[in-house]
């Protein structure tokens, strides 16, 4: 990437289309994440050679292109499930990559508007100014943390063992560091650029040293045995009244299967059931009955409905035993557009475009479920790529993280795989085994090391049942949260306002 940056004849706007390119396939399922070492460092180079305007623009457009390439698979979703003709289906994935590029925008015009003072001052502040940006995006709004930078090692088990510190963020860091020393090598002082090489050598051994020492610790003190579903059921059979006998047989022989191996736990996925199960004796009676053959208490995902007039509906899981519903957990963090509409007041009307708009209620708090076999959480689809979220059970006294998911909405695209991509982090982040049972997948069990231990291919319907060991103890992360998102903006934030003292004065 460095030779066509140094070759004039090539235009900035070919170059940097490459590298967006190039850094969104740098994640599942192409996974070429060696890229995202080298393909920020063109749009560094452009930061701080252009204006803040003209950066501003190329970081835009840097930003919307590398959203759109990442998020490619949205087309398939609204192809399948709106009345959106194609190409307009385009449109939504567009605007949502235009919205998450302008903070690739803003990035840019601010490494540029310090690099007016110092070009070394700006590209040793872009490592910091990036997370800030990766922090606000995840939180702005109700949050959309999906592309962090780091997550593209999720593969790389030495390079990510540092979650455990500063989470995602942390990873994200280093990868902008070692961009930025590639940056500087282009636009600074021999010199200069030499001791950023160095500082970047010194960041990214550090981080592999810490990560190779950390994968030879032990970890945990205690195991469970859990079994998880994936009865790979086709999204417009889920809820079909004429297939709802067959999706009901389907689970009942999976976990019959799976209770020949004696698990201390099944899990089923996200909104499992055709029914809503609190007002469904029938399937309650089932339900008990199925636990009690098995041995096993069941978690299991389905829609609940309160007693309000109209009912308020939830995204809920489950947990039952012979003796029927022992425990529940409603889904906190809902996904925009899909299970409620942002200023529904205003736009309330796109509900009507694609049957998965959906009408849910949050629920209020994080609940922890007392077992068996230990303490454990669920988190809901989309939840888990919420790192405080995470970080809520666990200080709630998780020893196990469950993630109940339905991806059957994105078809055999690469966005089951983007999903499953982020749950290593939060393995690692709390050193917490992670269990995950989709739909049609990727259904997974994550050890508390990042490392996907055994995982079930899209559309493969089976059970499957490992042991996994019990969080032993608390983390950096854990403890203190994102405080490297905030020192991150904290560095950005004195870095502009002494640049604009300097400028002042």
């Amino acid at each position: 990437m460095g030779l066509l940056i140094l070759r004039p004849s090539l235009p900035r706007a070919a170059v940097l289309a490459v590298a967006a390119t190039g850094m969104a396939l740098a994640f599942p399922r192409t996974d070429w994440e060696g890229a995202i070492w080298v393909v920020l460092a063109p749009l560094l180079v452009t930061a701080v050679s252009r204006p803040s305007r003209a950066a501003l623009g190329w970081g835009w457009f840097f930003g919307t292109l590398f959203f759109l390439v990442l998020l490619r698979w949205l087309d398939f979703t609204f192809r399948t499930y709106s009345d959106i003709p194609w190409p307009l289906t385009w449109a939504p994935t567009l605007a949502l990559s235009a919205y998450c590029g302008l903070y690739v925008g803003a990035v840019a015009a601010a490494v540029s508007w310090l690099a007016r003072r110092s070009m070394a001052w700006a590209l040793g502040a872009s490592p910091f100014l990036w997370v800030g940006g990766e922090w606000i995006r995840g939180h702005l709004f109700g949050g959309f943390p999906w592309g962090f930078l780091g997550y593209s090692q999720y593969l790389r088990l030495p390079v990510i063992q540092i979650a455990e510190l500063g989470g995602v963020y942390g990873v994200s860091l280093v990868i902008v560091a070692v961009n930025a020393a590639l940056a500087g090598c282009l636009v600074l002082s021999r010199r200069s650029a030499l001791g950023g090489v160095a500082l970047a050598g010194v960041v990214l051994g550090g981080t592999l040293a810490f990560g190779i020492w950390r994968l030879g610790d032990p970890l945990s003190s205690g195991e469970a045995t859990v079994a998880v579903m994936q009865p790979s059921i086709e999204q417009p059979l889920k809820f079909e009244p004429g297939h709802a006998a067959k999706t009901v047989g389907i689970y009942v022989s999976l976990t019959q299967r799976a209770g020949a191996e004696h698990p201390d736990l099944i899990v089923w996925p996200e909104t499992a059931l055709p029914t809503v199960l609190r007002r469904d004796t029938e399937m309650l009676r089932t339900l008990g009955a199925l636990s009690g053959a098995v041995r096993a208490p069941l978690l299991v995902g389905s829609i609940d409905a309160d007693g309000a007039t109209p009912p308020k509906l939830h995204n809920t899981a489950f947990l039952l035993t012979e003796r029927g519903i022992v425990g529940r957990y409603d889904k906190i963090h809902l996904v925009p557009f899909g299970e409620f509409v942002p200023l529904a007041g205003i736009i309330g009307f796109v509900r009507g475009w694609a049957e998965f708009i959906a009408e849910l209620e949050p629920g209020s708090r994080a609940s922890v479920f007392s077992g068996p076999p230990a303490p454990f959480a669920v988190v809901i689809c989309y939840e888990g790529i919420f790192p405080e979220l995470v970080r809520e059970f666990v200080k709630g006294g998780a020893r196990l993280i469950v993630n109940m998911t339905n991806d059957a909405w994105f078809g055999r695209t690469s966005g089951p795989w983007q999903h499953l991509a982020m749950y290593p982090f939060r393995a690692v982040e709390h050193r917490v085994a992670v269990v995950r049972a989709a739909n049609t997948g990727v259904s997974a069990f994550i050890a508390p090391t990042g490392q996907i231990v055994r995982q079930v291919p899209l559309y493969e319907r089976t059970a499957l049942t490992e042991r996994v060991p019990l969080r032993a103890g608390e983390t950096v992360y854990s403890r203190f949260g994102d405080w490297l998102a905030y020192l991150a903006l904290a560095v950005s934030g004195a870095s502009l306002a002494a640049r604009a003292r300097h400028r002042a004065a």
